[in-house]
């Protein structure tokens, strides 16, 4: 990512952004581990936790890119949650289980585009 002199990174900020969300769904109990007394909600997952920079659900792109119709395999999308991108995406390294990892991948192949009215 380049920047331009003497203007700040955005980086910093969407870290900062990723973190709070996902510091706010430890508090709401929404990563419980499956058993738990929650149940997993995978889009109120991605709403509250991808959606502040993959808008409309992962449909269009905002600080992130667009979700929908990723040419990434699904390994490679759960690597990118595991790890983040430099820059770009925090890492959700150990946030999230197994399950809901493969759940989030699910929810991204399942993304069609929304019905207009």
């Amino acid at each position: 990512m380049r920047t331009i002199p003497g203007k700040a990174s955005a980086a910093p900020l969407r870290i900062f952004v990723a973190s709070l969300a996902w510091v706010t769904l430890c508090a709401q109990g929404a990563l419980a581990q499956p058993g738990g007394k929650q149940p997993f909600d995978v889009s109120q997952l991605f709403a509250t936790s991808c959606g502040w920079c993959h808008m409309d659900g992962g449909r269009q792109a905002g600080k992130g890119p667009r979700l929908m119709g990723t040419a990434l395999s699904d390994e490679q999308i759960m690597s990118r949650i595991r790890t983040g991108k430099v820059g770009a995406m925090p890492a959700f390294s150990g946030a999230f289980t197994e399950e809901q990892l493969r759940a989030i991948v699910a929810y991204i192949r399942e993304l069609k585009p929304l019905a207009k009215q």
